[in-house]
């Protein structure tokens, strides 16, 4: 994994390299992988607790009785609820998107994998999913995991990034450079 010099990145990477040291000593990375994809979907469905999490006004206090009932409520019991509160608790809510992604980047690791983020103007087929997949997988020469996303801004193509790769053939893009020369002929 690519050591990043944002301290942002640096507390996401502890925390999660401690969550995930916890998991694997009680045996529960995949609960632990399953909560936090939960986690995360409420994240991303909830403007407020995503406000929640991304705004300093919110006391350490007011951010633990507020991720305590999400937790409860969502039915997050154990490690992952306890984690959460923790880092409610210390102040670092700001940082679990990051957390996130860097604990299945470190599980993945573990299992010899290695972890995709394809953002796609349409939803893939599942012939496209398997091909896409398969090419990952002789480019990377380990298991590649796809975390698939639709993006109708990118009106067409992928963004594919795995590791510190980063190929983009979205028809966005292309339209953009291709504006920017013609700017530049003209």
């Amino acid at each position: 994994m690519a050591k990043s010099t944002s301290p942002v990145s640096d507390v996401a990477g502890r925390y999660a390299g401690s969550l995930f040291e916890l998991a694997l000593e009680q045996n529960v990375v995949e609960k632990v992988e399953s909560d936090l994809d939960d986690f995360e979907a409420l994240l991303s469905e909830s403007a407020d607790l995503k406000r929640l999490i991304e705004s300093p006004v919110f006391s350490a206090d007011d951010q633990y009785k507020a991720i305590s009932a999400v937790v409860a409520r969502a039915g997050m019991s154990g490690l992952v609820g306890n984690f959460l509160r923790v880092v409610a608790r210390n102040r670092r809510l700001f940082a679990v998107p990051g957390m996130i992604k860097a604990f299945r980047a470190i599980a993945a690791e573990q299992r010899g994998e290695i972890v995709a983020d394809i953002v796609s103007a349409h939803p893939l087929s599942p012939e496209q999913d398997r091909e896409l997949k398969s090419a990952l997988t002789g480019i990377a020469g380990k298991t590649v995991t796809m975390k698939v996303t639709v993006d109708p801004s990118l009106l067409g193509g992928l963004i594919v990034k795995m590791g510190s790769r980063q190929i983009d053939t979205s028809l966005k893009t292309k339209l953009n450079s291709l504006k920017l020369a013609l700017k530049e002929v003209g």
